[in-house]
């Protein structure tokens, strides 16, 4: 498993190569051993001063970050400069909610965001060179998802079928996350244009797995094997392997089930160890964003029932965690969303060097 840490000037690399020395010998050996805290050094920022930032996507290598409650889309220069792209309108910022996730795909832009009475996703053309990137007009692409203050869900992602997945909560709706005729509660699985594809699990329907209670990290490993996140109530956060028209057992069940009517997770924290958001695949891990837990949890592919910890209370709350084209992992904080405690440069972005 390799040791994931921020990426350092050469000066700050030469100023802590004994600390770095040191931990990577802590890394290598937590590496081997079940689920443990793993200090890691002072993290060196990429890019600072971001307003609750809530996803990160890519366009051509151009980095694009949400905003949630300036329902701001940011452009990322190379050294780590912002620049407002575009807001996005009908954004109804509340609670849980506001602009969430992002998502890229043959050139145009899709949004997933809370309006004034729902959850929608939306796609635009972009256009422009970077440093000048802009968005056209929308086109809805799925409307009608349930919102509420909290549990809206909102990750999105292209699997590697060229589907579109969108993650849905249960919106204070617990019992809705059982009926397969009802969004909220989902894992939704549409064309780019928004139509139901042929072979989903269940006739003329955009559900894709239910059971879910406000799922918000979905990625996929180099043979196709889809996973994702999920927040727990008081009992159990999960990591689950997502199965089409798989029953996941909210509110059934919370966690670990040992009933052939759900699909259990492959692992399974306690909430205020975790809290999980953001997930993404690299060669041979899943890495996972916690916000409550204020860490990164790093899952081996070939063990899925282990895993070591980085980062532990050093950058405070971590909403979404992503690969850049070249392959390097970028972590994004959330300190600035009302239930964080900010600190210098907050919110941040961090890239992490991978050894």
């Amino acid at each position: 498993m390799p040791a994931y840490r921020p990426l350092r000037s050469s000066m700050a690399r030469r100023r802590a190569s004994l600390a770095l020395a040191a931990a990577s010998v802590a890394v290598l050996a937590a590496c081997t051993s079940p689920p443990t805290s793993v200090s890691a050094p002072a993290a060196d920022s990429f890019v600072e001063g971001l307003d609750a930032p809530w996803s990160i996507a890519f366009h051509d290598g151009v980095a694009l970050v949400s905003e949630r409650d300036s329902a701001r889309v940011l452009e990322i220069a190379d050294d780590g400069e912002t620049r407002e792209v575009a807001v996005i309108d009908g954004v109804a910022p509340a609670g849980e909610g506001g602009l969430l996730g992002l998502a890229v795909h043959d050139g145009e832009l899709f949004t997933y965001f809370t309006a004034q009475d729902e959850n929608r996703v939306e796609r635009r053309e972009i256009t422009g060179e970077a440093g000048e990137i802009s968005l056209g007009e929308p086109t809805t692409v799925i409307d009608g998802i349930p919102a509420a203050g909290n549990h809206n869900g909102g990750r999105i992602a292209f699997g590697p079928d060229g589907m579109l997945y969108v993650t849905t909560g249960d919106a204070g709706d617990r019992d809705s996350a059982q009926h397969v005729d009802a969004l909220s509660g989902k894992i939704l699985r549409l064309t780019p244009e928004g139509d139901i594809p042929d072979d989903n699990p269940f006739d003329d329907s955009p559900v894709f797995s239910y059971g879910h209670r406000n799922p918000q990290g979905i990625a996929w490993d180099a043979e196709g094997t889809m996973y994702a996140s999920e927040f727990g109530q008081d009992t159990w956060d999960e990591l689950n392997v997502i199965e089409p028209g798989g029953n996941y057992g909210w509110p059934e069940v919370e966690g670990i089930a040992d009933d052939d009517v759900f699909i259990d997770p492959v692992q399974q924290w306690s909430p205020e160890d975790a809290s999980p958001s953001g997930i993404a695949v690299t060669g041979s891990d899943i890495l996972i964003a916690n916000l409550r837990g204020e860490r990164l949890r790093v899952v081996p592919l070939d063990d899925l029932e282990t895993g070591t910890e980085r980062f532990v209370g050093e950058l405070g709350r971590l909403r979404d965690v992503v690969t850049d084209p070249d392959g390097v992992p970028w972590v994004l904080t959330n300190n600035t969303d009302g239930r964080g405690s900010p600190g210098p440069g907050d919110d941040r972005i961090l890239r992490l060097d991978v050894d």
